[in-house]
């Protein structure tokens, strides 16, 4: 008999308050790092090719000009990221028609902070779910947690039919910016990383309708612990990312992609819509080489990385929620959802509208 599936039966998202608009961003990093890196005349087209508008800050941007310790970057995190998570719970819980304690499992999928306990255990405090909830906190995906949590939280709901479970991913990376740090990753994530949150509800039981998540694929290179990642410091985590990213993306990725589809008797052709966690804009112009596709093809991955920049793992449901409901610009054929993060790794997935 086959296997009813996993359906998303719905996905919010939610940010903090306070907008980082890249002019006043770079108007900072003028002052920050001007004697570095030959000034920052040198600099400044980080900033304008990043392809940004604005991103939202747990913190207003004066905060970033002083020096923070770990602990003090972390009790923000944990503040900050409970607010958001009940948020995105909320609208989602309140989409999907159901109530805290209808929920039977929670999955939270997060990298830019620490908590013990774990941000499940914190959100249940402010929240009524269950006693009995299962929770599975997940850390260290990066960028590649929002498909790698989704499709966990898939194989949850096919292993137990009849549970509903509730994905959250939640990153908060301006958080760990380190205005003392002049290293050029440091200097580029000050042109890239916002925080956001994501919420799903996923389940297989009958009375669910949405898209279906189909079956998913991780490749992680050999060799490649360098690309990207944290470096532990004694005021924070120290951002770590090549610059060969996107020749990866260029030179590896397409094979990958190609070997997955055709595992499931489809070639890129056949995607109906690439839902693309954007990276930077470097990075999607080289997705959109590697499938062939018009410059600027990507568009909904392009508008949020306009408008909220690089929120890591959460960024791709942000994608993939304004790809649902953009319905005039997506083509029949399921949706191919990809993601990028340290390991170095690449998550893939198949969700059918």
């Amino acid at each position: 008999m086959p296997q009813t599936p996993a359906r998303l039966a719905a996905l919010a998202v939610a940010w903090p308050p306070h907008v980082l608009r890249q002019e006043d961003v770079a108007a900072n990093g003028a002052e920050m790092f001007a004697t570095t890196h030959g000034g920052f005349a040198r600099l400044a087209p980080i900033y304008r090719n990043a392809l940004i508008e604005t991103r939202h800050s747990c913190v207003p941007i004066d905060w970033y000009l002083k020096r923070h310790s770990f602990s003090e970057r972390n009790d923000l995190f944990l503040e900050n990221a409970l607010v958001l998570l009940a948020e995105a719970s909320g609208k989602a819980l309140d989409q999907a028609g159901l109530t805290a304690d209808q929920i039977d499992s929670i999955v939270v999928v997060c990298t830019t902070g620490i908590a013990t306990p774990a941000l499940d255990a914190r959100l249940m405090q402010v929240m009524p779910f269950r006693p009995d909830v299962k929770r599975l906190p997940v850390f260290g995906l990066g960028c590649a947690g929002g498909v790698v949590g989704l499709a966990r939280a898939a194989d949850m709901a096919r292993a137990h039919p009849d549970d509903r479970v509730l994905l959250l991913v939640i990153e908060l990376c301006a958080l760990t910016f380190r205005a003392q740090d002049r290293s050029r990753s440091n200097l580029v994530a000050t042109a890239l990383f916002g925080d956001g949150c994501a919420a799903a509800v996923i389940s297989c039981r009958d009375d669910v309708t949405g898209p279906a998540l189909g079956v998913s694929h991780e490749h992680t290179w050999p060799d490649s612990l360098e690309v990207m990642g944290w470096e532990v410091a004694d005021d924070g985590l120290k951002v770590v990312f090549s610059r060969d990213i996107p020749t990866l993306v260029q030179n590896d990725f397409r094979p990958i992609a190609e070997t997955f589809l055709e595992g499931q008797g489809l070639t890129p052709t056949d995607i109906g819509g690439f839902v693309c966690h954007p990276g930077g804009a470097r990075v999607i112009d080289a997705l959109e080489d590697c499938f062939a596709l018009e410059r600027g093809a990507l568009v909904h991955t392009r508008q949020v990385l306009r408008d909220h920049g690089n929120m890591s793992a959460a960024t791709v449901l942000f994608v993939l929620k304004a790809t649902l409901e953009d319905r005039a610009e997506r083509a029949e054929g399921p949706l191919l959802l990809t993601t990028l993060g340290p390991g170095f790794t690449t998550a893939l997935m198949l969700v059918h509208p």
